[in-house]
């Protein structure tokens, strides 16, 4: 039995703003490895400077995609700005959140 495709983890690095005019750009560019079921999919926010709500549902409509096929899926290097709107929102019970790309891989 193949066990290759459990230990498959695609890393997606963000940057910038994940804003209304962003969201679609990002969901557009994560769609490839949630069609794949990927098994673990890390998107790397430490470029990220800031998250309006239409991306945090746009990272909610991800995380319940890839749950729907028994994924997993994990953010890390969030800057404290970026957290904080996470923990305003009380995403933060929801989401993986992990310090760096080492611990998420570990985590996940």
């Amino acid at each position: 039995m193949p066990t290759a495709p459990q230990n498959q983890t695609g890393i997606l690095a963000l940057e910038g703003e994940i804003d209304l005019h962003r969201s679609p750009q990002v969901k557009e560019t994560l769609e490839p490895l949630v069609s794949q079921k990927v098994p673990r999919i890390l998107v790397d926010f430490s470029q990220v400077t800031y998250i309006d709500s239409s991306g945090l549902a746009t990272m909610i409509e991800t995380l319940q995609r890839i749950q729907s096929y028994g994924g997993k899926f994990a953010m890390f290097g969030l800057r404290d700005s970026v957290r904080n709107i996470f923990e305003i929102a009380r995403l933060d019970q929801i989401f993986s959140i992990y310090p760096d790309q080492a611990t998420a891989v570990a985590g996940t």
